[in-house]
């Protein structure tokens, strides 16, 4: 039976439904405010956040400390390798994907996502936005090219699922992105809206296969695309399409997880939607959690609309419960604790074991791929 949720449940409830950025390396008055008050669920942190791991480690702590008991902040990271990894050196600085999927080895592949997960895990971060999910068929992809493990659906499903393993082994959570599939895309979703045209029969045997594989090994979290695909829904994008949302990855492929907007800012989105109704509509779609990196004014008139919305309609109120309960339930997958002190994340961070491991996997970059 449908409930309203009180005013006074919505806004945290609501809050729990939205990852933030900020700019700075630390936290603002701001953000600290609404993490206190319950109304952040997680908090991302990007390149410009970086400086040291002391410094991240002290931010982390802080964004960390500032949560109400029983409410935890969950803090993430895209932690993928190669060109994507905003914690670099004096951490381990890890290869790109696509040459760590060149080596049929799972366990080895485990073991560097442990060692990924153990950096993460020392400097307090639970939550890495990785592994990437796509299969990398079309070499004029401007996003995803060496993101992606493999060029076919059975190696990149071999070498994620196992990547994801050993992040669990550290106790971090991973998120499999792009649901159903971005590799193929002839435009970045950052700067447009990329369409994939494929008949269905394709993107079932290519793009969603290493998915389905991630679904049934366990995944917790799976991201959205920002992209159309005629095939399923010729008119909206993956993360704003029940079609894709609801009835295609939990009706059918069986997933109970999180699922996880791509960034609400990336202008495949933005440029279309008001914030207010962009979440909105694709809470409603199927979508339960938002990342919105800023600014902060679009980041408030998004939980804004979001709360108005749960309040004046049942449907959106059952669907935030419905929601919120998913992220309380994936934040119980992580047990990272808090940051290590300074003195000691040298004996994690970069330490010669994960360097030996990252140089072995970067050796394949000397011979071409098969």
């Amino acid at each position: 039976m449908m409930m309203l949720v009180t005013t006074n449940e919505l806004r945290p409830l609501c809050g729990q439904l939205f990852s933030l950025g900020f700019e700075g390396t630390t936290a603002p008055a701001g953000l600290l405010a609404r993490v206190a008050a319950g109304e952040v669920g997680a908090v991302m942190l990007f390149g410009p956040n970086v400086r040291a791991p002391g410094q991240v480690a002290a931010l982390v702590a802080r964004l960390r400390g500032a949560a109400p008991a029983g409410v935890p902040l969950v803090v993430s990271v895209d932690q993928e390798g190669g060109r994507v990894q905003r914690l670099k050196a004096p951490l381990t600085v890890w290869p790109p994907m696509q040459l760590v999927g060149r080596e049929p080895d799972a366990h080895r592949i485990e073991t560097l996502g442990r060692y990924v997960g153990e950096e993460l895990a020392a400097l307090g971060i639970g939550w890495n936005l990785a592994p990437v999910l796509d299969v990398h068929t079309n070499p004029e992809n401007p996003v995803i090219g060496d993101r992606a493990f493999a060029c076919t659906p059975e190696g990149v499903a071999a070498g994620a699922i196992a990547f994801w393993r050993g992040l669990r082994r550290a106790g971090v959570a991973g998120c499999g992105k792009h649901f159903p599939g971005h590799g193929d895309t002839h435009l970045d979703s950052h700067f447009d809206l990329p369409v994939v045209a494929h008949a269905e029969a394709r993107l079932r045997a290519m793009e969603l296969a290493p998915f389905a594989g991630a679904v049934d090994a366990g995944f917790e979290a799976l991201m959205t695309a920002h992209v159309v695909y005629p095939a399923w829904d010729a008119e909206r994008p993956a993360t704003l399409s029940h079609r894709i949302a609801t009835q295609l990855l939990r009706d059918e492929l069986g997933f109970a997880g999180l699922l996880v907007s791509d960034d609400l800012q990336m202008k495949a989105v933005a440029d279309r939607y008001g914030a207010g109704d962009l979440v909105v509509e694709s809470l409603m779609s199927g979508v339960d959690h938002f990342l919105i990196r800023g600014p902060e004014t679009r980041q408030l008139e998004a939980f804004e609309a979001l709360v108005r919305a749960a309040e004046s309609q049942a449907l959106v109120a059952e669907r935030v419960r419905q929601a919120a309960g998913r992220v309380a339930a994936f934040k119980q997958t992580i047990s990272v604790g808090l940051p290590m002190p300074s003195a000691l994340l040298p004996s994690v961070l970069g330490t010669p074991a994960h360097k030996a491991m990252a140089g072995h996997f970067a050796k394949w970059a000397d011979t071409p791929q098969s």
